[in-house]
């Protein structure tokens, strides 16, 4: 897997024409070769790679990617990259932030609700973690930083993600599943900013 960083100024943020949701979506997918069948998307098959929106200022806005190929130079921006080392992901505990799109399924309707307060969203995200992502979540650590709406017009309709921006400790209980998780995101909305899971070691000192 490979880690990277793209920097834009000011300058190319209007050059790229990024003014919502899809057009930073419409630019992260311009830095890799969708290798996907048409019927590979319709089943969500993975893209193969992942990217957090981590906001910026008038000098400028940062976007992280993890991604299992090299992506393209971009067009505009700075874009660095490395390699993760196999080591990286063998560690039992780690620091963790996060943009998810909480969901749950209405059991008469089976539509998918989104879910909107933070008490709610932190206790789904707690309850889940263990069986579906590998990890479970230190409680006392966890916090909801923020909640957020994006929202953008594709093509001909308009389309609305809830989000939660989360932060917290977590340990790894089941590491093939932590490592699927970290490698191809969790929950949905992946596709537009969501699910990158961005984690720290947490190394423990030896008092001699």
């Amino acid at each position: 897997m490979i880690a990277s960083i793209l920097r834009l100024g000011p300058k190319e943020i209007k050059a790229l024409r990024i003014t919502d949701d899809y057009s930073l979506h419409r630019v992260v997918y311009s830095l890799f070769e969708d290798r996907r069948t048409d019927a590979e998307k319709n089943a969500s098959v993975p893209s193969g790679f992942l990217y957090a929106d981590k906001g910026g200022d008038k000098n400028g806005r940062l976007i992280l990617l993890l991604s299992d190929r090299e992506p393209r130079k971009p067009e505009h921006g700075v874009l660095e990259s490395k390699p993760i080392d196999d080591k990286f992901l063998t560690f039992d505990r780690y620091r963790f932030e996060l943009v998810i799109n909480p969901t749950k399924r209405d059991s008469r309707s089976r539509k998918l609700l989104a879910i909107k307060e933070r008490d709610e969203i932190g206790l789904w995200f707690i309850e889940k973690a263990p069986a579906s992502w590998g990890f479970t979540v230190n409680p006392a650590t966890l916090q909801v930083k923020s909640l957020q709406v994006k929202q953008f017009v594709k093509q001909t309709h308009s389309v609305t993600h809830g989000g939660a921006e989360l932060s917290g400790e977590l340990e790894v209980i089941d590491r093939s599943l932590f490592i699927k998780s970290f490698q191809h995101g969790i929950g949905r909305g992946k596709a537009f900013g969501f699910g990158l899971l961005q984690i720290a070691p947490i190394k423990f000192s030896i008092i001699n």
